[in-house]
């Protein structure tokens, strides 16, 4: 069972809370935009460089040093819960996402402790890129693709290319994308509102 992270184990509402208040825009018009940059099938970048321009990454110091990296507080409440109930129902959990290098120490130092945890710029390669899961699938032991499941929020870059990938693909809607995507190909194995409930039906992930 591979999961996610941004959306999935952490809610990302204080990294856009940050970046509003770097570049001196109110949260809420912030996030009107975001909103409707991501309804329009747009990155999160988009939305940044609405305001800051094509040097939006100048700033990225800048909101880092500000956010000072995840908390224990930025977890949704059901993620460690659900990584010790998918281990005791036999699974080996991994996470693997999107993120900064940085992000596993500050994922384990808030008690994120799965079977193996590395992020996209570690592996020099990023979702939806066929060969982000092909590495995972290697970082898990080369198993089929059929007998691994990834759990993420995005259809674009998570259920889609991973069951392009031959892995079980899992939809959490929640976070943004949850709200805004539609799984009109009906690329997801299992759709769940929460871990909690993902660790309920996990069994549906292989029907």
């Amino acid at each position: 069972m591979i999961l996610d992270v941004g959306e999935t184990l952490i809610d990302e509402t204080r990294v856009w809370a940050t970046w509003a208040e770097v570049l001196g825009v109110p949260g809420r018009t912030f996030r009107a935009v975001l909103r409707a940059v991501l309804a329009e099938g747009g990155e999160p970048r988009s939305a940044l460089e609405r305001f800051a321009g094509s040097r939006w990454q100048d700033r990225a110091a800048e909101v880092e040093a500000l956010y000072g990296g995840f908390r224990r507080d930025d977890l949704y409440p059901d993620a460690i819960r659900a990584i010790v109930g998918l281990r005791e129902a036999g699974y080996r959990v991994a996470v693997l996402a999107n993120q900064p290098a940085v992000r596993t120490a500050q994922l384990e130092a808030i008690g994120v402790r799965p079977d193996v945890m590395v992020m996209s710029e570690t592996l020099g390669v990023h979702k939806p890129d066929r060969a982000f899961f092909g590495r995972a699938l290697e970082l898990v032991g080369d198993p089929p693709p059929g007998d691994v499941a990834y759990v993420g929020d995005r259809i674009d870059n998570d259920v889609r290319p991973a069951r392009a990938a031959g892995m079980r693909a899992v939809w959490i809607r929640r976070g943004p994308w949850g709200v805004l995507h539609e799984d009109r190909g009906g690329d997801a194995h299992l759709t769940v509102r929460s871990l909690d409930e993902l660790v309920e039906r996990i069994a549906d992930v292989w029907d």
